[in-house]
């Protein structure tokens, strides 16, 4: 066995979700032991890639796996239905069972929203992150939220005080959003925090006071898996060929849990803003028109995005871009999910604090930087992982 199969340098990492039983999570675990098993290649993972072979990322074979849900699906049963639904393949849903059943130990009760007493709830939350580091012998956990996407939250002055805000959890009031609990007590528990979402999560002044005050680096935010993801690729050329984009729509289908949720306008009102955020930053204007998120059920964990780019080139000539991309949602979301947890654990590792702006790469809305041009994203990513995570750093 060579020294990166036994987990060096990185030593033994667990990845914590937030929303364990969810379809991303579930498909991310077994995906991880069927790459473990040679059951799969590491196909959709950034990591494993040759920009990266020197990272010194903890490997995926000595990831452990743990989570907080208010859901009571267990993970086999979960697993089960993505296969029926043609997720997951039979043959990996039946050689993984072991290590999902393994996961579901490391299960624990999540904080419902509304259910009160915050600081409470945060103290137990970190409490369950510290004992599964120290039962099974963790060097660091990773906390991921892939929970559902909250509406957005109404700022209050004790965001911006991390004393402030501690007081006032303490006398009882709830003043964080759900994902902002899940992200404090990572801090507290001296764990990094990715935000897959387009949730509050650490996105608040105060705390990032605590996670610099703990030593550990955060990330996020709404993991960037389809229609952003081309955006990101396609609006540079439009900005580098000098051609004026005059508007740009675009419709999504979502099926599955994600589509459930959006359906809600006050929780596809995160979402909306985190997929627009982008363009006028790359396009170096206000871009007009509408992005449309709408739930059909049949869809299942599949997702269909339709876009439609009015743009004006040499003499006023007005002309258009259509595309469509259709995809597994959790299929897509997984392997990213796996990548961020293994890069955070790494910038941990490397004694970085704060927000990890060359995350960026993997977000819609990222943290630490307002630059969104795709190919630019990576090229920070392999030139930070090279100088400050790679062996000779």
């Amino acid at each position: 066995m060579s020294d990166r199969d036994r987990g060096t340098p990185g030593g033994r990492t667990g990845l914590w979700f937030a929303g364990a039983r969810g379809s991303v999570a579930t498909t991310a675990m077994a995906g991880a032991a069927a790459v473990r098993a040679g059951l799969a290649g590491p196909v959709g993972l950034v990591g494993e890639t040759a920009d990266f072979a020197g990272a010194g990322l903890p490997p995926l074979a000595g990831l452990v796996f743990g989570g907080h849900d208010i859901a009571g699906t267990p993970l086999v049963k979960r697993a089960e239905r993505l296969t029926a639904a043609g997720v997951l393949p039979a043959a990996v849903e039946a050689a993984v069972r072991p290590d999902l059943e393994a996961a579901e130990r490391e299960l624990r009760d999540g904080h419902p929203a509304g259910a009160g007493d915050q600081d409470g709830a945060v103290r137990r939350l970190a409490a369950d992150l510290a004992d599964f580091r120290e039962r099974n012998g963790l060097d660091r956990v990773v906390v991921v939220n892939v929970s559902s996407t909250e509406p957005p939250a109404e700022h209050r002055p004790e965001h911006d005080d991390l004393g402030a805000l501690e007081r006032a959890m303490a006398r009882g009031e709830d003043v964080l959003p759900p994902s902002a609990l899940y992200a404090c007590a990572a801090f507290r528990a001296g764990c990094p925090f990715v935000d897959f979402t387009p949730s509050t999560g650490p996105r608040l002044p105060a705390l990032d006071a605590l996670a610099r005050s703990r030593g550990v680096p955060y990330a996020g935010s709404d993991g960037k898996t389809g229609e952003t993801l081309l955006r990101s690729a396609l609006a540079p050329m439009f900005a580098a060929r000098a051609l004026r984009v005059l508007s740009w729509s675009g419709t999504n289908l979502l099926g599955g849990g994600d589509g459930a949720t959006l359906a809600d306008p006050a929780a596809a009102a995160s979402k909306v803003a985190s997929k627009r955020g982008g363009l006028a930053r790359i396009l170096g204007h206000p871009v007009p028109g509408e992005t449309h998120i709408d739930y059909v059920p049949e869809l299942g964990d599949w997702k269909t995005a339709l876009d439609h780019v009015l743009f004006e080139g040499f003499l006023g000539a007005r002309m258009t871009l259509q595309f469509t991309w259709a995809g597994c949602d959790s299929a897509l979301a997984a392997p990213l999910v796996l990548d961020l947890a293994r890069f955070a654990a790494r910038a941990h590792e490397a004694g970085e604090t704060g927000p990890l702006a060359p995350l960026a790469f993997f977000f819609k809305d990222p943290v630490g930087t307002a630059d969104h041009r795709l190919q630019a994203q990576y090229d920070a990513l392999r030139d930070w992982a090279r100088h400050r995570l790679g062996a000779g750093a």
